[in-house]
């Protein structure tokens, strides 16, 4: 019984995702949802006393998938400044193809005024950025002559330009050589010349694809 009713929950956020993502949030409505669900209203409401607190829980599943990411990455070992660039690669991968990171992202643009968000999806990428740029700066990756907030600035501006040019759009490969453009700009203001060769702007290798949470 437990585990068909977390069954049905998964479905209602993942069919909420869906919806805030195609309508938004204002215009997606609880019938709407529980039809994209397969379940009743009341079903709905069981899981969920309104729709604030399915949208936050959309946001925190959209937040899970950074987490997790991050994790594994830092489990791998990877150097800070690739992991920047395979965070920027899987992030546009992310966005084309799970709706319930979207939909995050979307609610937290749209509902800034709700209330204080459970989960910033926004905010978690650009603080993972920042961690990220201050892990490369305590291990000598960065240029020398980088201060203050360069970095920094930079990159969170790149990631926030990524989430809006990512989606899914007509081009199944998405942004993905975009990306590694970018970075082909980005990496000699970044890191000196003699570490160029450490990094690859392509690699994908370690950015697998976002699970299913169905």
């Amino acid at each position: 019984m437990q585990a068909r009713s977390e069954r049905t929950r998964r479905r209602l956020v993942r069919a909420g995702a869906r919806m805030f993502d195609q309508n938004g949030y204002a215009s997606a409505s609880l019938e709407q949802i529980a039809d994209a669900a397969g379940v009743t209203k009341g079903a709905l409401y069981f899981h969920f006393a309104s729709k604030d607190r399915l949208a936050d829980a959309v946001q925190e599943q959209a937040h899970a998938v950074l987490r997790d990411f991050a994790h594994r990455q830092r489990e791998a070992g990877v150097p800070a400044v690739q992991s920047l660039i395979d965070t920027s690669h899987w992030l546009t991968r992310v966005l084309r193809e799970d709706p319930v990171v979207r939909a995050g992202l979307r609610i937290t643009d749209e509902c800034t005024g709700r209330q204080p968000p459970v989960a910033d999806v926004r905010q978690a990428w650009i603080t993972e950025v920042l961690r990220l740029v201050s892990r490369a700066r305590e291990a000598g990756e960065l240029r020398e002559h980088l201060g203050a907030q360069g970095p920094e600035t930079a990159l969170s501006a790149a990631v926030c330009g990524l989430a809006v040019l990512s989606g899914p759009g007509e081009d199944p490969d998405g942004p993905g050589p975009g990306v590694a453009a970018l970075w082909e700009f980005l990496l000699p203001a970044l890191v000196p010349a003699e570490h160029m060769g450490r990094y690859d702007i392509h690699s994908t290798s370690l950015c697998p694809r976002p699970a299913e949470v169905a």
